[in-house]
């Protein structure tokens, strides 16, 4: 999945939510945490964080330093100088 895919799916949710906002409104119903600000708070940090994740993910499967396996590789591939 690209990153401009993930914006879309982003996006997609933040579009929904704002549906469900003026499907609500359109019922009557009224909450004040609930509003466009909100919504729009909301899509930005998930714009933010799941970018994030990715990033502290990637990291934490490419370093050598996290497990015991990890260091076992590590050693193996200076010993075939691969690395």
């Amino acid at each position: 999945m690209t990153g401009e895919k993930l914006k879309q799916y982003i996006g997609l949710f933040g579009g929904l939510l704002s549906a469900i906002l003026l499907f609500l409104q359109s019922l009557g119903y009224t909450f004040t945490w609930f509003t466009d600000e909100i919504i729009d708070a909301f899509v930005n940090a998930l714009l933010a964080t799941v970018p994030f994740v990715l990033v502290i993910y990637g990291v934490w499967k490419n370093s050598y330093i996290v497990t015991k396996q990890a260091r076992e590789q590590e050693q193996h591939l200076i010993e075939k100088g691969l690395k």
